[in-house]
């Protein structure tokens, strides 16, 4: 019989922690009794779900290299080192044709959903590989592997996500830290809102898509996994 998941004594940090899936992540780590800090940009919205879930809070935006520093030294220093579990879900999302889409959004997407990622991993992977442990899990999407019409800048962020975990898994092979790239399709998160998906024929409706606490269920599994099973990438669709 599998015994309910436990983590407890276990420290988590969470980047994009005070809405969709970040937030549901946050509160399946601290449902099973790990420590949770959580990182965003909104104050009000981060201690909305700090409060639901007994978790720490650091208002960093993980474009921001200075911020995010001071954030991630506060996290070391109160945590006594660095966090037993990393999960990089901040992210931004928007659709536009290669034709219309605009150098803007194209570096607004890979500023949050590549370039915050590594400076999260590097600001915290030496200390995870001097104590030999630790779990980094990078939140990917179905855009990161397969190509859909819209996706310019999207898809370019999360194949570079893709990328970057592909190097990342060499590097901490046999180190005792261990890293998973998530991949889910289609999450019906407030990221959609702006797009209205329900209109667009070429798009997959609402209700036909994950829900948030389906990608938190798959990080909640990988994070509770004993230390010597290595889950290097997972794939998350709708039945």
């Amino acid at each position: 019989m599998i015994g309910a998941p436990d983590l407890r004594g276990r420290t988590a940090l969470v980047t994009g922690a005070s809405r969709g899936i970040g937030a549901r992540i946050a509160e399946r780590l601290a449902g099973a009794g790990a420590r949770v800090w959580l990182l965003a940009r909104s104050p009000s919205a981060l201690a909305d779900v700090a409060a639901r879930i007994g978790g720490s809070t650091l208002v960093a935006d993980v474009t921001d290299t200075t911020s995010l520093a001071g954030a991630l030294d506060r996290l070391v220093h109160d945590a006594g080192g660095a966090p037993d579990v990393v999960v990089n879900a901040a992210g931004v999302f928007g659709l536009a044709p290669i034709a219309r889409e605009t150098v803007e959004s194209l570096d607004a997407h890979l500023a949050v959903n590549l370039r915050g990622t590594f400076l999260v991993v590097r600001a915290l992977l030496p200390a995870m590989l001097e104590r030999g442990s630790g779990l980094i899990v990078n939140v990917g999407s179905v855009a990161g592997r397969k190509a859909f019409a819209g996706n310019a800048a999207y898809s370019a962020s999360k194949f570079g996500l893709r990328g970057f975990h592909e190097v990342l898994l060499e590097e901490v092979r046999g180190t005792g830290v261990r890293a998973t790239l998530l991949e889910p399709a289609a999450t019906d998160t407030s990221l959609w809102d702006a797009v209205d998906p329900d209109s667009d024929p070429a798009l997959p409706g609402r209700d036909a898509m994950l829900a948030p606490d389906d990608v938190a269920d798959a990080a909640l599994f990988v994070a509770t996994r004993p230390g010597h099973v290595r889950i290097p990438l997972l794939q998350i669709e709708r039945a």
